[in-house]
This record gives C-alpha cells, sequence and structure tokens, in this order.
C-alpha cells in the first residue's frame, strides 16, 4: 500500500513546471553550471527544503544539499537527489524529478512526525551535464573528492574559466576541499531518474530498477587546415578541416556501430572561422563513446584516435584530441538493488532490471557508498529534448519506491 500523500505526484509536477520556468532560454529549457539561473534554482529549492524542516546549505561547488536528522544528530546519511542542470532545448524531468522525489519522501516523515537511525539528505547537484565546460559530474565528483583542481582553468564558449564562474557565483575556489564527504558520513546514496529510454513503456511497468550503468569516455578534437578563399583555391589544394571533421564524423560512425551496447555520438561541431565563403582553417568536434562493457569502450576510443589520426595525416592536416571525460561503467550495489526490488514488489508491481546506457551522478556516488537508481518511465523513452514527458502517477511511483527503499534500507 502507498504511505506517501495521494496528491504526491502532482505536487511533484508542479513543482517540475515552476522549476522549468528558470531558463536561460524562452526557447525549451536551458540551465548552466554556475549560472544566474542555476542561483535562482537553488534558491527555489532551498525554500522547499526548509518548508520540510531540513536545514539546508551550499556547498563549495554550488550543490544545494538539505538534511533531515535522524534519531541521533550527526547521524550518517541516506542521501537522495539528482541534478538541477540541464542540457541545452532540454526537457522538464531529466535531473529534477530525483531531486523531488527526494524532497517528497523527507515531507512524508517531517508530516509524520517520523525520524529513522539514518539522516535524510536531499541533494540537487550544481553539475551532472557538463554542457558549460565540457567536464561532467562536477558537483558529484566534488563531494567524493575527484575533482581535479585542473577543471577550474576550462573555459566556457564566452571565454569564462570555471574558477571566474565560481567567484561570480559567490564561491571561493580555494575551498573546493570542503565540499568532499567525511568516510562514513553517508550510508547510501539513491536516485530516482527518468529512464531516458523506451524499455519500461515497452514493458508497461512505470518503474524500474538499474543493475548497471555504461561507461563513456568524452573527448574533443580540434582539427587544424589552413583557411582560404572559398572561390579561388581549386579543390584539390584546399587544406579544409571541416571537410576532414565530416569524414572523421563518418569514420566515429562505423567503428561504433558493431556490438549492440557500443554507441558513439558527435553531437556539437564548430568550424572556424565560420563564414559561408571562407575554407574552414579549424573546426572542432565533441566525441562521446559509450558501452557497458569497458574493455569494449577503450578499444573503441583507441580505434577511433588512431583512425581520425591517419585520416587526418593523408589530408595534410593537424588533428588534437582532447579527453574531457573518462568514467567507467558501475554495478549498482546489489543490497540497495534488492531493496528497490521489493519496495517495487510493495507497490504490487513486476521488477525489472535494466541497465542504464546514460551517465548518471549514482555512478561517481557508488565510490564512496553503496548507490542504487530507481528508472521512471517516460513517454517514447524521449529525452534531452523539450518533447520529454512523464505521468503524475509514475512521478509518484517513483518517489513512493524511493521511500520505501530507504525504510528497507533503515530497517535492515
Amino acid at each position: 500500500m502507498p504511505i506517501l500523500a495521494p496528491e504526491t505526484g502532482t505536487l511533484i509536477m508542479q513543482r517540475v513546471e515552476e522549476l522549468a520556468l528558470i531558463s536561460e532560454s524562452n526557447v525549451g529549457l536551458t540551465r548552466r553550471f554556475a549560472t544566474p539561473e542555476h542561483r535562482r534554482a537553488n534558491q527555489l529549492a532551498t525554500q522547499w527544503m526548509e518548508l520540510a524542516g531540513m536545514h539546508v546549505h551550499e556547498d563549495a561547488i554550488g550543490n544545494v544539499i538539505g538534511r533531515y536528522e535522524g534519531d541521533e544528530p550527526l547521524a550518517p546519511a541516506i542521501m537522495l537527489g539528482s541534478h538541477l542542470d540541464t542540457v541545452v532545448m532540454a526537457g522538464k524531468y531529466d535531473g529534477m524529478l530525483g531531486v523531488l522525489s527526494g524532497l517528497a519522501c523527507v515531507e512524508y516523515l517531517a508530516a509524520n512526525n517520523r525520524r529513522l537511525p539514518y539522516a535524510i539528505e536531499v541533494i540537487g547537484f550544481a553539475d551532472e551535464e557538463g554542457v558549460r565546460y565540457q567536464s561532467t559530474f562536477l558537483g558529484s565528483r566534488a563531494l567524493t573528492g575527484e575533482l581535479d583542481t585542473a577543471m577550474l582553468e576550462l573555459t566556457d564558449k564566452d571565454g569564462i574559466s570555471m574558477s571566474d564562474a565560481l567567484v561570480a557565483f559567490g564561491k571561493d575556489p580555494s575551498q573546493l576541499p570542503t565540499a568532499i564527504r567525511e568516510p562514513g558520513s553517508l550510508a547510501a546514496f539513491i536516485e530516482v531518474h527518468i529512464e531516458q529510454g523506451p524499455v519500461l513503456e515497452q514493458q508497461e511497468l512505470g518503474v524500474g530498477v538499474v543493475s548497471a550503468i555504461a561507461g563513456a569516455t568524452r573527448m574533443i578534437a580540434t582539427i587544424t587546415g589552413e583557411a582560404g578563399h572559398a572561390g579561388t583555391v581549386p579543390m584539390s589544394l584546399r587544406r579544409d578541416a571541416l571537410a576532414a571533421a565530416a569524414e572523421c564524423i563518418l569514420v566515429i560512425e562505423r567503428l561504433c556501430s558493431g556490438p549492440a551496447d557500443l554507441v558513439g555520438t558527435v553531437g556539437r561541431i564548430v568550424a572556424d572561422p565560420g563564414a559561408g565563403n571562407v575554407i574552414s582553417g579549424q573546426t572542432e568536434f565533441s566525441i562521446d563513446i559509450r558501452a557497458a562493457d569497458d574493455s569494449r569502450r577503450l578499444q573503441a576510443v583507441a580505434e577511433v584516435v588512431r583512425e581520425l589520426k591517419k585520416l587526418c595525416a593523408n589530408r595534410q592536416l593537424q588533428i588534437h584530441i582532447e579527453e574531457v571525460h573518462n568514467a567507467g561503467s558501475v554495478e549498482c550495489d546489489t543490497g540497495l538493488r534488492r531493496h528497490i526490488g521489493d519496495a517495487v514488489a510493495s507497490c504490487g508491481l513486476r521488477t525489472l532490471e535494466l541497465t542504464s546506457g546514460a551517465g548518471h551522478d549514482t555512478m561517481v556516488m557508488a565510490h564512496i557508498a553503496p548507490a542504487g537508481l530507481i528508472f521512471v518511465r517516460c513517454a517514447g523513452g524521449i529525452s534531452h529534448n523539450p518533447a520529454e514527458s512523464i505521468m503524475a502517477s509514475d512521478a509518484a511511483l517513483g518517489a513512493e519506491v524511493m521511500m520505501q527503499t530507504v525504510l528497507n534500507f533503515s530497517q535492515q
């Protein structure tokens, strides 16, 4: 039997709409790390957390964290949540659903004046998508102590360094180590997230248990040739960086089209100088390669790098490939998977385990605590798209399974 309030799904959906109004653009939803929109989202989340009776603080990277104490002050915490940043032209539910599901759990405990052996913390991670600096999981990496301070020198498309962005956001980059969680301070991490795929919908299930998350490698390739006049340089004498990039993209598609779980994507390309009557002298593009099997992924990365360098050498062009993200695949904690499965069964549903091709904060948090991930059905499996959609009943179900999992874990 459900224990959360009947209006939980409706309330989550209303809050999703409020967060979706905080966007850099009026078309779709865009909310990047350390921007004014990030600040407004944190303020709104803080308001909701405080109303739920939580003590709230914002750490040195900009994660917003609310804490509901357990039976004993300073007890280890079960952390619930997800991220508040988005991709460009995003949907409304990616990330936000997990934060609001955690909030609904605390509201249930507070409304019933109930304390658990563990404290409950709800977190809105500052950056998971990595849109602004092409480096994912800044928020969760800061908590685990895995944030490389060299990233502070990365610059965004406007030339603003991460360090300067943090200062403008009201943070002191030298204080980043204060965000690291002490060993033993977290008993578990649980995340609710939309599936971003079609499996649950095909199986006619509102929720699923994630067994593992695929590893991912992200790179930035920069090809340097020679700019020239589009009308006067013969085709045979051109050193066209954009034409080479186009050929590189097809090579990536070919090399990543073998095993079913291996995927390769070029999602961003920038040609310089970007004029219609000028041959591109330099072209930069992103490379994203993922697979559940790390050895398969790393083999594909090596093949892609080798083939792109060979291609550019044949065209008498230079290519520089920089790795900006490398995360190995992660298996979700077996104990939490069992608790989540029991929670799903308590809701009268069939338990389905599935893997995630998308990366999530869960895979970073698994380095310091048992971590579990609950998937919620989304329409058509569509995500990273304004058409992203879920049902209020599934939103309520995801929060219910999270709450039941917390109780199961607390009673073990």
